[in-house]
């Protein structure tokens, strides 16, 4: 980790809780050695992991608006690079078979029935509203089978409110990823 770092103007800085700016400033700077690397070097960062990052708060650190539409551009970047990378190695059959293979996957989770295409949380425990997360997967269903209007932005920031007993928020999670992953392979 880098430490002592001159003070940063990367993004803004809140006066209320933002992303810790040492985290925020290491990882960019970890992803720009990712991104820049060659094709036989061994890179952490990827698309995955800049979707799945997590950063502590502090008073007085970056914008979490901010932080979060430049991991989105990134996400993008890296997601396109990935493609590209994966299609000369492996050619598009490959890339695209994968591709159909996952979003079978999804399809298959989603053909359940409303109300039961993810665990639910126990009865007093809070989990994501099953008719929300529903009305979300349908719309995905019909991206992914028809072609359906729906944009990787509108699953990023998908939120559902809490009930009790509602789908286990792991679970829809994951399968958001996973759309998201999709999405990204075929733009």
């Amino acid at each position: 980790m880098v430490h002592n770092r001159a003070v940063s103007t990367t993004f803004p800085k809140t006066r209320k809780r933002g992303y810790n700016v040492e985290q925020v400033e290491d990882f960019l700077e970890e992803a720009r050695r990712a991104y820049s690397a060659d094709l036989s070097d061994t890179v952490v960062v990827s698309a995955e992991s800049i979707r799945t990052i997590a950063f502590a708060m502090q008073k007085g650190g970056y914008s979490t608006t901010h932080v979060d539409a430049a991991l989105e551009r990134l996400e993008d970047a890296f997601a396109t690079r990935e493609r590209e990378r994966s299609r000369q190695r492996e050619g598009d059959d490959a890339w695209y078979g994968q591709a159909r293979a996952s979003a079978q996957e999804i399809l298959n989770r989603l053909a359940r029935p409303r109300g039961h295409r993810f665990d639910r949380a126990p009865f007093l425990v809070d989990g994501y509203d099953r008719r929300q997360v529903d009305a979300l997967a349908d719309r995905i269903a019909a991206y992914l089978q028809t072609g359906a209007s729906l944009s990787v932005d509108d699953v990023r920031t998908a939120a559902f409110p809490p009930r009790k007993g509602g789908y286990r928020e792991a679970q829809v999670d994951l399968l958001l990823d996973a759309v998201t992953t999709v999405m990204l392979a075929v733009r």
